[in-house]
């Protein structure tokens, strides 16, 4: 909910879908394709990293973010493998920043 207040704020016309679940999140993008997403890694179910590289196989293009309070090295690593960008939680201005930025095209 907090990402989405801070997207809004920045881009108030902007569709926003959300998924309780990975199953939930990878059905949501095949019934309708997103611009962008963003995924949190503990989801119940199958993780959101899962669900991402699920995803991604499918549409490679789609320009992700994975927020997560679960810094650990190896989500990273995983995440920067499968070309999302990592954004530790909480989130704030500057990771909202961050993430707006890899959506519009900029590293």
């Amino acid at each position: 909910m907090i990402i989405r207040a801070h997207v809004l704020a920045k881009h108030p016309a902007w569709l926003i879908s959300e998924a309780v679940n990975g199953a939930e999140a990878i059905a949501l993008v095949d019934q309708d394709l997103p611009d962008y997403c963003t995924m949190d890694i503990n989801m119940p179910g199958i993780s959101g990293t899962d669900a991402a590289e699920i995803i991604l196989a499918k549409y490679p293009a789609l320009r992700m973010v994975l927020f997560s309070a679960n810094i650990q090295e190896a989500n990273q690593v995983r995440a920067t493998a499968l070309g999302i960008i990592f954004v530790a939680k909480p989130v704030t201005e500057k990771s909202i920043a961050q993430t707006l930025n890899h959506f519009a095209g900029a590293q």
